[in-house]
């Protein structure tokens, strides 16, 4: 029987008392008969890809409302680093967005470097682009690889992962660390790179590209995932701005704001490269405007170590830069530096900035607050993440369930980033 048909024997057909078909003297209605159920999609469900929790209000498949729920993997980062010393701070921002840790690390130490007055030589700029390129591309590849995964294509993410695992290794080869790398220092770094790391950085280069070509033609063009993203989790310019929309899904939504543009640091000025722009705003246009940003992110670190300054690997500024570990190790002047630097007893300035660097997921930014004393008075860290995941019920009311899931993996929602 047909929810019409119902309401027409209730409201015909009469039952025990006037009461039964009769409310206040107002025949029942669709609306008032409709049953809904009640979907939990989260907090430990495998298409999250993360530990959040959305509470779906479902007619049938359709999404009539959702109310997301956050905080289940909430840490108190910025609370942590508050009582932290400046060195003892990049650590927490590896955990922010995971997939691109290095990223984290450098907009952290360009902050301090910010309140500091530090001018690092050119080298180290250019340095810490191709780390946070090549972070840049392993964000993505996670990101696109899983939007495949969702729709059914895995082969796909089993081919480029690998590659991910490449860019690992460049890390290990750098710092010693893969995932949470902690890379760098305030001033730069704690050693030049390698002959092993750019020739490891140019085999990449000179390999990656026909990998990425081959993952277009497998997913890109493909029909199944084209019908599955075009048209859905669609959002407008102007809403994406009013929410503070930031990094790839704004610009997928039209806008071509890029923090490396707009307000160059790493001397990003001196690199040619566009910023990949969408249209529609949807799954597919998301998914596109990533892997665009990989081939800019290819060529930038080509324009890196092909124009790579002669120079120091950090700055001058031996009262803030640890000291080498031989040094530390060997006299002990070196061990007191050590010392002094990392328990934060060296004279950090009264004031506050605001840095921003162009995150994997966005316009990554940290507010810092300096009293003077040996940590900060005050730390915000702007999570992309927890700004555009608030857009998300908007973007899914009036889809499918199997749409939500496409949208929150083209959204690229990390949950570490999210909750810090």
């Amino acid at each position: 029987m047909t929810i019409q048909e119902l309401i027409k024997m209730i409201n015909i057909s009469g039952g025990s008392s006037e009461h039964d078909h009769i409310m206040h003297g107002k025949e029942i209605t669709e609306k008032e008969i409709k049953q809904y159920n009640f979907l939990n999609l989260g907090p430990t469900h495998p298409a999250t890809h993360g530990i959040f929790q959305n509470v779906l209000k479902m007619d049938g498949e359709i999404i009539v409302d959702a109310e997301p729920t956050i905080g289940y993997i909430h840490r108190a980062f910025e609370k942590l680093a508050e009582h932290r010393p400046f060195y003892q701070i990049p650590t927490i921002t590896d955990r922010l967005n995971y997939c691109s840790a290095p990223i984290n690390n450098i907009g952290w130490h360009l902050t301090v470097e910010k309140l500091l007055k530090i001018e690092t030589p050119k080298r180290v700029d250019y340095l810490r682009v191709i780390i946070m390129e090549l972070a840049r591309i392993a964000d993505h590849i996670v990101c696109n690889s899983v939007i495949a995964v969702d729709t059914g294509a895995l082969t796909g993410f089993l081919y480029v992962f690998q590659w991910r695992e490449k860019i690992y290794e460049i890390y290990e080869q750098i710092c010693g660390a893969r995932l949470t790398t902690n890379i760098g220092r305030i001033g730069g770094f704690e050693r030049d790179f390698s002959e092993n790391v750019f020739l490891n950085i140019n085999s990449f280069l000179k390999e990656f590209p026909k990998v990425l070509s081959e993952f277009e033609k497998l997913v890109m063009r493909n029909r199944i995932f084209m019908d599955r993203t075009i048209d859905v989790g669609k959002i407008t310019p102007e809403r994406a701005l009013e929410y503070s929309f930031s990094g790839p899904n704004l610009r997928a939504a039209g806008v071509d704001y890029d923090v490396r543009v707009m307000s160059p640091y790493c001397s990003y000025e001196d690199f040619d490269f566009k910023i990949p722009v969408g249209t529609a705003g949807d799954s597919y246009d998301r998914f596109c405007v990533r892997q665009e940003e990989m081939w800019q992110s290819l060529s930038i670190i080509q324009q890196a170590v092909q124009n790579m300054p002669q120079g120091s690997y950090h700055a001058d500024v031996p009262e803030f830069y640890l000291p080498p570990k031989e040094e530390v190790y060997g006299s002990m002047e070196g061990l007191i530096w050590h010392f002094k630097i990392v328990m934060g007893e060296i004279d950090v300035p009264k004031g506050q900035v605001y840095h921003s660097v162009e995150g994997g997921n966005g316009e990554l930014g940290f507010y810092l607050v300096s009293d003077g004393g040996r940590q900060p008075y005050r730390l915000h860290f702007r999570r992309p993440s927890f700004i555009y995941y608030q857009a998300y019920p908007e973007m899914i009311v009036g889809s499918m369930l199997s749409d939500a899931i496409l949208t929150m993996s083209s959204m690229n929602v990390i949950a570490g980033e999210l909750d810090a």
